[in-house]
């Protein structure tokens, strides 16, 4: 499995960011790559695309969402 984040990858936080009114579990999208992968600009929107929140982030504080079951033999057990 491919473990770098790309641009314009759906990602989800890991720790609650209340200063910024943001909660684990919101989704959001990476929208820059900054200091040569080292931080993420992530991009939060509304259901209607209204974005309400966007700043960066370091990789360890969200995680990148997979939509697809890893191949066979990659390592999941079963």
């Amino acid at each position: 499995m491919e473990d770098t984040i790309q641009l314009l990858e759906v990602v989800a936080l890991t720790v609650d960011l209340p200063e910024a009114n943001l909660f684990r579990g919101q989704v959001g999208t990476v929208v820059d790559v900054l200091g040569e992968g080292n931080a993420f600009e992530v991009e939060f929107a509304d259901r209607n695309g209204r974005t309400y929140a966007s700043l960066g982030l370091r990789p360890e504080q969200f995680m990148a969402l997979r939509y697809v079951p890893e191949a066979a033999g990659s390592g999941a057990r079963g």
